[in-house]
């Protein structure tokens, strides 16, 4: 394949796999179990990934597979979902995160999928490559002995405790009804529910293994830990199909005896502080980006999504690593669009890394206008823009990759 700077991108082979390992664990500072690496291996094969080599020495990876999104209107699109993209320490510096990145997206171009998307461990990165913060969670803390529900929060019951094993069939039906609403969420392949089955120690960070609660429309997995100054019930992955399982959900996680904190995360417009006579005791700790997004093709994955409003509208698209952008004509009615490049005038122009923003709701356009990462001919168009993106629900990632 490619070589540059006397490095060669190719493909992996499972000869690789020790010193891919290595290279994975040292740039992320962490080792992998034995149980959770077979895992991993299957859900993200060695027939997908692409190594760059000094040499005879791996100071680069990077793998996928194909994913299945689901995006607003409860429609799904195919995605390349990428992972553990890494580049040794002593290779700094050398144009290898762009030549591993050339090879992936020429093949996720010839493949024709019109996503690629990815969890980063930094920020400052991708925006270079075409990405745009397409989810972003609030971590939350909150005081469990002084937590009050309103008089008006129902009580809708219906929570169970059970072990995760007993609970492990109830989870993935719930998981992939779930799924099917939230823009963002992925379908889940087995080799995932195996590995957050399966608890790695190093997930845990010093907590106990996994609780499960359960109810007819959701459940929540959490785990405890005994901390110096507090007695903590964390969430590690809570998903509700219905409000009233939101809610029961909560009302046990808030009740619990020996418990003096509940830390989680949850999206903007969760409605958890409106449930409690103090909202403010929903304390927000954190707040970090979930996924990033890249459009590959630009009237495919437009179309592939539904909208809130009418709009007819000429967008220039800048991309600054491939040629997925241009000047398209997009028109929407009745929720549906159809988009095609066009030589007409932009109305509005934008970086493919804001559109990556806006493709699942999380952000506004009038926002990125406001940053000047959105040029509008007038204000009447960019209203149009910016409430046609707009979804009923926030976005979510249904599993960490």
């Amino acid at each position: 394949m490619a070589s540059t700077n006397g490095i060669t991108v190719r493909s992996a082979t499972r000869d690789d796999l020790p010193a891919l390992t290595n290279l994975v664990e040292t740039g992320f500072g962490m080792r992998y179990e034995e149980r959770e690496l077979d895992h991993i291996r299957e859900l993200f094969t060695v027939d997908r990934a692409l190594v760059a080599v000094d040499g005879d020495r791996i100071v680069g990876h990077t793998v996928d597979r194909e994913m299945t999104f689901t995006v607003p209107g409860e429609r799904t699109v195919a995605a390349s979902g990428i992972s553990a993209v890494v580049v040794a320490p002593t290779h700094r510096r050398r144009g290898i995160l762009r030549a591993l990145y050339t090879e992936q997206h020429a093949r996720t171009e010839a493949e024709g999928l019109p996503l690629t998307a990815f969890t980063a461990s930094e920020g400052t990165i991708y925006g270079r490559f075409g990405y745009g913060t397409a989810i972003v969670r609030d971590f939350i803390s909150i005081d469990r002995r002084r937590a009050e529900f309103r008089p008006t929060t129902p009580d809708p019951g219906g929570v169970n405790i059970a072990s995760v094993e007993e609970a492990a069939p109830h989870i993935r039906e719930v998981y992939d009804r779930w799924r099917r609403l939230v823009p963002g969420a992925q379908q889940r392949p087995e080799p995932s529910w195996e590995l957050c089955f399966t608890d790695p120690q190093r997930y845990r960070g010093g907590a106990s293994g996994l609780f499960a609660l359960v109810h007819p429309d959701g459940y929540a997995l959490y785990r405890r830990q005994w901390q110096e100054t507090a007695e903590v019930a964390s969430v590690w992955e809570f998903r509700a199909v219905t409000a009233e399982a939101h809610i029961a959900l909560w009302r046990v996680l808030l009740s619990m005896d020996l418990v003096t904190k509940v830390e989680g995360d949850i999206s903007d417009n969760d409605p958890l502080p409106y449930l409690l006579t103090d909202p403010r005791l929903v304390q927000v700790t954190g707040r970090r980006d979930h996924l990033w997004v890249r459009l590959m093709d630009i009237p495919a994955a437009l179309t592939a999504r539904t909208y809130q409003r009418d709009l007819e509208a000429v967008v220039a698209v800048t991309d600054p690593f491939r040629a997925a952008g241009g000047t398209f004509a997009l028109r929407i009615r009745d929720g549906l669009a159809e988009c095609e490049p066009t030589t007409r005038t932009p109305d509005l122009e934008l970086g493919l890394d804001v559109l990556g923003s806006l493709y699942l709701g999380q952000h506004r356009a009038r926002t990125f206008a406001a940053a000047h990462r959105i040029q509008a001919k007038d204000q009447s168009i960019l209203r149009a823009f910016d409430e046609a993106f707009t979804t009923d629900r926030d976005p979510e990632l249904g599993w960490f990759f």
